[in-house]
């Protein structure tokens, strides 16, 4: 299992968020925070104290976390667009673009361009979703079940994102998870709603009486959610190992960290198709390269058996989220490897930064990102 490691990561410091979603996604229909699962037995098996799992099966009616950065980011450009400021409430947003004529576009290996899609629904907005060579025909028909347009374009995902980006105009605004020069500010909204799902796993863990967690396992694909998450464990206060899992087949991230910059590499089939994206995206790239802690890239046979013994223990989990699991067994069976990501074999977690122990043990946090009905090549 091919990986980078950066040593100096934790030091990082991750400046604040421009605004909070959380208070936004609250107001939702049908909003709640998705389950954290504790999972004694996998945690024995890995050698450590606690292992959890957020579990983003169903996620305001989608099988995956990327209703939360959808809605908030296009809440965000709406609002601007109007001359406003935050994020108005997409009722308000509703009433007052009733008749605009506006579409939403979006590049997608599935996931995103189906949650793009479901937010111009309930905006009363069209939307045009493009798709690239390998997705399932499932995923493109419940693109379509919103409502979308869908368009299949024999091109790697990368470059249907070019494409899209070509299509933007006064009345097709582009909404994707990736960016490219002078494409920054929506890329970095979607980032900020992603938080609403970390805000929830802090909570959740308190609630369980349990300490912050010492690593958090994290799917790459652009680097979106990973963005996301480094951003969220590097302001003040404990600061866990952030671990990045991605395909063998698209492992952009590591190949990024260890040149030193964002560079492209070749993809081929994945069953972890959300995640099968050959450039990070140059928004993520600063905050992966200054505090990510490590990366790994596993194999389809990895996470497809890691689909199967999450489906074991009751948690519903695709391979893109599966994934996690496989880099955390993977990292986690190599003694060097957990030292350097401060996971010994008998670890407790930090307290707090001024270097209290307890003996509650390690916390483990894997993000799964999607429920494996989303995914029917497993």
């Amino acid at each position: 299992m091919s990986w980078f490691v950066n040593p100096a990561a934790r030091t990082w410091h991750a400046p604040p968020l421009e605004l909070e979603s959380r208070s936004f996604h609250r107001a939702l229909p049908g909003y709640v925070p998705t389950p954290l699962v504790e999972l004694p037995s996998l945690a024995a098996e890995l050698g450590v104290g606690r292992l959890l799992v957020k579990e983003e099966a169903s996620r305001l009616g989608l099988p995956a976390f990327k209703i939360l950065g959808a809605s908030f980011a296009v809440a965000r450009l709406l609002t601007v667009r109007l001359g406003e400021s935050g994020a108005l409430a997409l009722d308000d947003l509703r009433e007052r673009l009733d008749g605009s004529g506006l579409a939403l576009a979006a590049a997608t290996d599935g996931n995103h361009g189906r949650a793009v899609a479901r937010v111009a629904a309930l905006l009363g907005l069209r939307s045009v979703i493009s798709v690239p060579v390998g997705v399932s025909t499932a995923a493109t028909k419940a693109i379509s079940a919103e409502g979308a347009t869908v368009q299949l374009l024999d091109m790697s995902y990368d470059d249907v994102v070019k494409h899209v980006a070509e299509s933007a105009d006064e009345q097709t605004l582009v909404v994707q998870d990736t960016s490219w020069p002078g494409y920054t500010d929506i890329p970095n909204w979607i980032v900020d709603g992603y938080d609403t799902m970390l805000a929830e796993v802090d909570d959740q863990l308190a609630e369980l009486g349990a300490e912050p967690p010492d690593l958090v396992v994290v799917p790459a694909g652009v680097g979106s959610l990973a963005h996301a998450v480094v951003a969220h464990y590097r302001r003040d206060g404990h600061r866990p190992a952030v671990l990045v899992a991605e395909p063998e087949t698209a492992a952009s991230v590591t190949a990024a960290l260890g040149a030193g910059q964002v560079v492209s590499v070749p993809t081929g089939q994945t069953i972890m198709t959300g995640l099968n994206c050959g450039t990070v995206s140059e928004v993520a790239w600063p905050v992966l390269r200054d505090g990510l802690d490590a990366s790994v890239a596993v194999t389809d046979t990895e996470a497809r058996a890691a689909v199967l013994e999450l489906a074991d223990f009751g948690v519903d989990a695709g391979p893109c989220g599966a994934a996690t699991l496989a880099a955390a067994r993977g990292v986690l069976a190599i003694p060097e490897r957990r030292a350097t990501l401060g996971v010994t074999e008998h670890a407790v977690a930090d307290d707090d930064v001024s270097g209290q122990r307890s003996a509650d043990g390690l916390v483990v946090i894997l993000l799964s990102t999607e429920a494996r009905a989303a995914n029917p090549k497993v």
